[in-house]
């Protein structure tokens, strides 16, 4: 991250680059599944990522600044390890484990940055939190998919 960039922008496009890979990740293994009922649950979770995506943006120009999206090698890495996780396997409860697997890696790095900037601005510590809670609930919602 560049040095001069305040505590708050970095904060926000960590944010948006979470809730990005949570759309990348989706995006990767959804054309994989032929249930029905989980390819909805996939699509309402990443609607809830992309809803993250904008209102990081929307604060993010209040600052003056534009989102950095996830970088080429990470959205190629993800989408090798889906291909790869999946070559052998791609049911329901395995795409729903990598579902999972990602999401409470989010928790985890989402939880250091709260705890990291906890003396930023009020409105980015909500909408980190509301993407912690996203990422509760859907792992939530993928259980029953284990």
């Amino acid at each position: 991250m560049k040095k001069n960039m305040s505590e708050e922008v970095e904060f926000l496009n960590y944010i948006y680059k979470n809730a990005e890979m949570g759309v990348i990740g989706i995006d990767d293994v959804i054309v994989k599944t032929d249930d029905e009922k989980f390819e909805k649950i996939l699509r309402s979770q990443r609607e809830e990522y992309v809803n993250i995506c904008n209102e990081a943006e929307d604060i993010l120009k209040k600052y003056g600044k534009q989102n950095e999206e996830v970088g080429l090698m990470a959205k190629m890495s993800s989408k090798m390890m889906s291909e790869m996780s999946l070559l052998k396997d791609n049911s329901t409860n395995t795409i729903a484990k990598m579902m999972v697997e990602g999401s409470n890696k989010g928790i985890i790095e989402i939880t250091e940055k709260i705890n990291a900037y906890n003396n930023t601005d009020a409105e980015i510590v909500v909408l980190a939190n509301k993407l912690k809670a996203t990422l509760e609930k859907n792992i939530d919602e993928l259980k029953k998919y284990l």
